[in-house]
């Protein structure tokens, strides 16, 4: 094992970014929670049963995309929306209107919170650059690029596949590994000498799915068991243990 906690043949670090490199996935799960809980009250009425920011936010959205991501909890609630079209309003009740939705409000609260980088993670991916290892940030995220920007991290990392280059490249999200392979793809690095980042079980399905070489759980959520089942080789509570430091 190398001084960053990874095997000798591992060449580069795929990072997720939302609850990995930023704190912004309590931002994601208090926009989804307003999004359904609008929609469940006013299609249910008042005793309608709330989303949990913690149990459904793990199980059907964390790490998805957007879109997937309403399609995901509302087949749990056995709810089937029209798709609508991507131009919907976020107040019109299709899949891709509730994913409008929450898109404005998570841009409104990062632009009211801001952006906090996880300072062990920015340690890590500086001590990754310094060692030579090649680094890409994957994440659902149509925003990626501003977050980063926001959280003065985004030149920490050579390529970025985000929400918007998956839907040019027609890449499907996670749990399927292809944003991963691409980013490994864009790195020049074979995908099992490349190790996966992620805090979301989608991510550990596309990180043992896509065959890497490693595959790092962090555990923001007490999940540590269910990082394992899903295909993590390591769980930490903060990229910081893997230096050996304090986060």
């Amino acid at each position: 094992m190398t001084t960053l906690g990874l095997p000798d043949d591992i060449h580069a670090c795929l990072f997720d970014m939302d609850g990995v490199l930023t704190r912004t996935a309590t931002v994601h799960a208090a926009a989804w929670k307003e999004t359904f809980d609008d929609f469940l009250r006013r299609r249910e009425g008042p005793g309608f049963r709330p989303f949990d920011a913690h149990d459904d936010y793990d199980r059907y959205v964390d790490g998805m995309p957007r879109a997937d991501g309403v399609r995901s909890f509302l087949a749990s609630r056995g709810i089937e929306l029209p798709e609508g079209s991507g131009d919907d309003p976020p107040d019109r009740d299709t899949v891709q209107g509730l994913g409008n939705r929450k898109n404005a409000l998570v841009l409104r609260k990062i632009e009211e919170m801001g952006v906090e980088a996880f300072p062990g993670s920015v340690r890590y991916a500086e001590a990754a650059r310094e060692a030579g290892l090649r680094r890409a940030v994957v994440s659902s995220s149509a925003n990626c690029h501003a977050v980063l920007v926001a959280a003065g991290i985004d030149d920490l990392f050579e390529v970025r596949i985000d929400g918007l280059a998956a839907a040019e490249r027609h890449l499907p999200g996670k749990p399927h590994p292809d944003t991963f392979l691409a980013a490994a793809h864009d790195l020049g690095v074979p995908p099992d000498r490349a190790a996966v980042f992620e805090d979301a079980l989608a991510g550990m399905e596309a990180g043992r799915a896509g065959k890497f070489g490693f595959v790092v759980g962090v555990n923001r959520a007490d999940q540590e068991e269910a990082l394992r089942r899903h295909g993590a080789d390591v769980v930490v509570d903060d990229l910081a243990d893997l230096l050996g430091e304090a986060p």
